[in-house]
């Protein structure tokens, strides 16, 4: 397509050459770039034009279009949007679950991803979204979701946003391409003039050229007041342009009959565009009761639309708040409780009586606060947290006026929205909520500073969790324990803290296989009550009905207590399930606690694969407190791969970021996946340092439950470097706990340490009674003891060696721990026997990608693997196509083949 004088887009897109040509660019090449791109500009500007001239290139280039215009007055709607465009795409609504809106939003969001590859299976499709700064919150997140998955598609979305704080808030969290949207060139704009308003005075026309500053809109709004009434309607340029257009509106408004601006006035008020309910309303504003006709000069002054449903639509936003910004107060109070009289809806009329009321009405502040408890669970927090504001505005009682506005802060932290959480920090009286309450305040204010206060306020918590259960309110009791419970594991609590925290939760009156109850218990107390924690989980995996979201936080608590094997099997179902609900905040859970499991087992594939997904999930779901946890499990992962600086970046970054917010407990990550890293480089003194600061309470890292997990690998580096004495210590500090059976961790690094520490004399002895142990769970640590047996058999009976080696071997290649498996090579070879070696080209697979062919190696369709990793089908190809080059393979056959003898599964 190109422009020419004949071209019948170019009247009203003189001056847009550039922004033409980068949409032609975008439709032409949809793969070379971007496939979102944002086109933003403020209002009038041009943006609608540029989209309809988008629409226009695709239809000649045969691109199917599918368009949206989001629609002011369902701003407040959740996902109102989404189900509209889902309906254009051809999807099919998911029913509601019992889940909650977590699980409803990002299925919601998977239905459109899958509509969307759906429909562009056979050619292009073009998405067109105008207005997408009224997009309804939910709606917002369901179409970032979909665009951030949509780089191997040939889907192309395209959205037109005003500038202003919803639109840099809602791009801030999305890393798209930006369209801007600038001024007319002056060539242009006097073109445009003098086709809009020809012969305007030469004074007048420069006047008008002067103030519109090149925004179209402008110039043909003002260019239609000059020609009418000259320079008296001209406004002073000092004035910014949008309160220039909104006061050419009003002006225009004015001029109306009384029936018609009375009629516009509870139209702009209105959230919906229904002519029954406007005229019903405006009844009450003028007399007598208006009717159709009165309607006909706002249309004819182009100030309103009114289609063949009788549904009324203004021309232009500007419209709207114009009309509402010439009614004085009074004229808006009372067409707001005309709006509740009409209005049959019960949601929207409480939200009109609540406009028309002035001071406080406790039953509407009630009725405020029932329906943001709707929208919460229907997914709409920002809209629910508005609404407990106004409840809370509307109460006269400080107590519960309090309340609601912590409801409100709990509901705008899930939005991520700092500077509402900080204005409603502000607002909240502690000292009006009921202490239980102002637990909860300190620990959202904790979250929002970003600062550890570790175990500082933990007898707080524990003060009123125990007024809670003298109340008989034990679940309520548990839930205030349980929000704290990963802070109270790395907290080094005293032991009459941790003993109360013990006791009052067996004190509460509820079921000993109460999920929560179990999670809160093992993680706040993981040696005192390991055992028991133990056996109450292989209970819980022994019966049904566990949720996602339960399978996830036990696999924490096992993780916590050691249990890995149990860890690994909750975990493993916990992701399986909340992907089969589309429940992605569960899922992150459960991917972080399976990539804990991982690393400590010394999986470095899993851990890799699990922590990547899970990284990127935190991030998209708000969840940030798991990021840097996660990310230093990554760290840990590419430690066991030998990747040095792929640790030493991670783990940079990630102290940082520690340090910042006082979270020095957590630097024992930091610490272990450092001291891994050295001791797969053979920096063993250096590997001790780092790993005996884990055990050390003087020393920043210090963690006593972390220490469990890395006691084989101080043994390890202290036997290569002379400091065998050092971490015999800390085995005999370790002995005790271990011999309580509180965890099965700690007792696999005791057997496997012991053994590593043994004199060169009596090595192979206790090398091989070890391992006669049964060591099914944990293949790292059998693997770790069949090389330093074979190194040793290896110096005098070469042939003797050979066949530990290659179990070793074998064994750490297919947990992805290069450095040892290289040793265990090195070591065959020595002893004569010449072996392939795994294959390297798998090594320089991404994360997503090394996931990609282990599903293939599981036998799942391409389908079947998009649907658990939330992409398209096209997607999963396109990971493919780059995988089997990689690996030198040609078919999936062969993929499944390389991988199954390559990795454990």
């Amino acid at each position: 397509m190109t422009i020419s004088e004949s071209d019948p887009i170019v009247p009203r897109l003189r001056g847009r050459e550039s922004e033409l040509a980068s949409l032609r660019k975008l439709l032409a090449d949809p793969q070379g770039g971007d496939a979102v791109l944002v086109v933003r500009g403020g209002a009038g500007i041009g943006k609608s034009s540029l989209l309809r001239a988008a629409a226009e290139e695709a239809a000649d280039l045969g691109i199917e279009t599918v368009s949206l215009t989001a629609v002011q007055a369902e701003f407040r709607l959740p996902f109102a949007a989404a189900h509209t465009l889902l309906d254009l795409l051809g999807g099919t609504v998911p029913p509601r679950p019992d889940g909650g809106r977590e699980q409803y939003h990002f299925q919601l969001a998977l239905a459109l991803l899958a509509a969307a590859a759906a429909r562009s299976s056979r050619r292009l499709l073009l998405l067109l979204v105008d207005d997408a700064q009224w997009l309804d919150a939910p709606s917002w997140e369901a179409l970032a979701f979909v665009g951030r998955r949509l780089s191997a598609d040939p889907v192309v979305l395209v959205m037109a946003m005003r500038d202003g704080p919803e639109t840099e808030s809602r791009l801030a969290g999305l890393p798209v391409a930006e369209l801007w949207v600038e001024p007319l060139p002056d060539e242009a704009a006097t073109a445009l003039l003098d086709e809009r308003a020809p012969g305007l005075a030469p004074p007048l026309h420069a006047r008008v050229l002067a103030e519109a500053a090149g925004n179209p809109l402008a110039l043909t709004e003002l260019a239609a007041v000059a020609a009418r009434i000259g320079e008296k309607g001209m406004l002073p340029a000092t004035l910014p342009l949008t309160a220039r257009m909104e006061r050419t509106f009003g002006a225009a408004v004015a001029e109306l009959p009384a029936a018609t601006r009375a009629l516009l006035l509870v139209a702009a008020l209105n959230e919906a565009d229904r002519l029954d309910e406007i005229l019903a309303a405006g009844g009450a504003l003028s007399a007598p009761g208006p009717a159709v006709e009165d309607l006909e000069p706002a249309v004819a002054a182009r100030l309103v639309d009114v289609d063949d449903a009788f549904q009324l639509r203004f021309r232009h936003p500007l419209i709207r708040s114009a009309i509402r910004q010439q009614a004085g107060p009074s004229r808006r109070q009372r067409a707001h409780a005309a709006l509740a009289r009409a209005i049959s809806d019960p949601d929207r009329a409480v939200r009109h009586r609540a406009a028309a009321t002035v001071g406080t009405d406790e039953r509407v502040s009630a009725d405020l606060e029932d329906l943001a408890g709707r929208l919460h669970r229907r997914g709409a927090s920002g809209e629910a947290a508005r609404t407990w504001e106004q409840a809370a505005r509307l109460t006269g009682d400080r107590g519960r006026r309090a309340s609601l506005l912590l409801r409100a802060l709990e509901a705008t932290l899930e939005l991520a929205d700092r500077q509402g959480v900080e204005r409603l920090l502000r607002t909240i009286a502690a000292d009006d909520l009921p202490a239980e309450d102002r637990v909860v305040l300190q620990w959202l204010s904790d979250i929002e500073v970003g600062v550890w206060s570790g175990a500082a306020r933990l007898p707080g918590h524990l003060a009123a969790a125990e007024r809670l259960r003298r109340s008989g309110r034990d679940e309520r009791a548990l839930e205030v324990l349980d929000r704290v419970a990963v802070r109270t594991y790395f907290s080094d609590l005293d032991d009459d803290l941790r003993n109360e925290i013990v006791a009052l939760l067996e004190r509460l009156d509820l079921p000993p296989l109460t999920p929560r109850l179990v999670t809160t218990l093992g993680l706040s107390a993981p040696v005192q009550r390991g055992a028991v924690v133990v056996e109450r989980l292989n209970a819980l995996l022994e019966g049904p009905g566990l949720t996602g979201t339960e399978l996830a936080g036990l696999a924490a608590v096992a993780t916590g207590v050691g249990a890995l094997g149990a860890a690994a099997r909750l975990a493993a179902e916990g992701a399986a399930r909340n992907r089969r609900e589309g429940n992605l905040v569960s899922l992150t859970w459960a991917l972080a606690h399976q990539t804990w499991c991982a690393v400590q087992r010394g999986d470095a594939f899993l851990g890799r694969t699990a922590a990547a997904e899970a990284e990127a999930l935190a991030i998209e779901t708000r969840q940030l407190n798991f990021v840097v946890p996660v990310m230093l499990n990554r760290a840990h992962a590419e430690a066991l791969r030998g990747d040095r600086e792929a640790v030493r970046a991670i783990t940079a970054q990630c102290e940082r970021a520690l340090l910042a917010n006082g979270a020095h407990p957590l630097l024992c990550l930091v610490r272990i996946a450092r001291g891994v890293a050295a001791l797969a480089d053979g920096r063993h003194a250096e590997a001790h340092d780092e790993l005996d600061a884990v055990f050390t309470p003087s020393a920043a890292g210090y963690h006593p439950y972390a220490r469990f997990s890395v006691l084989a690998h101080l043994a390890e580096a202290g036997a290569h470097c002379g400091r065998r004495d050092r971490v015999a210590a800390r085995v005999r500090q370790l002995e005790p706990i271990g011999a309580t059976g509180a965890s099965p961790l700690l007792r696999a690094n005791l057997h496997c340490a012991k053994a590593l520490l043994v004199p060169d004399a009596e090595a192979e002895g206790a090398l091989r009674a070890a391992l006669d142990a049964d060591l099914t769970e944990w293949p790292f640590e059998r693997a770790r003891l069949q090389l330093a047996l074979g190194i040793r058999l290896r110096r005098g009976r070469p042939s003797a060696a050979r066949a530990v080696l290659r179990a070793a071997a074998e064994t750490f290649g297919a947990l992805g721990a290069r450095p040892w498996a290289d040793r265990a090579h090195t070591e065959l070879r020595a002893s004569g026997e010449t072996r392939r070696r795994s294959a390297d080209e798998i090594d320089r697979l991404t994360p997503q990608e090394l996931q990609v062919a282990r599903l293939v190696a599981e036998g799942l369709t391409n389908r079947e693997i998009a649907s658990r990793l939330f992409l398209s089908p096209r997607t999963i190809s396109t990971h493919l196509y780059r995988i089997y080059p990689k690996l030198g393979v040609g078919s999936r056959t062969e993929l499944a083949t390389l991988i199954a003898r390559e990795y454990v599964m």
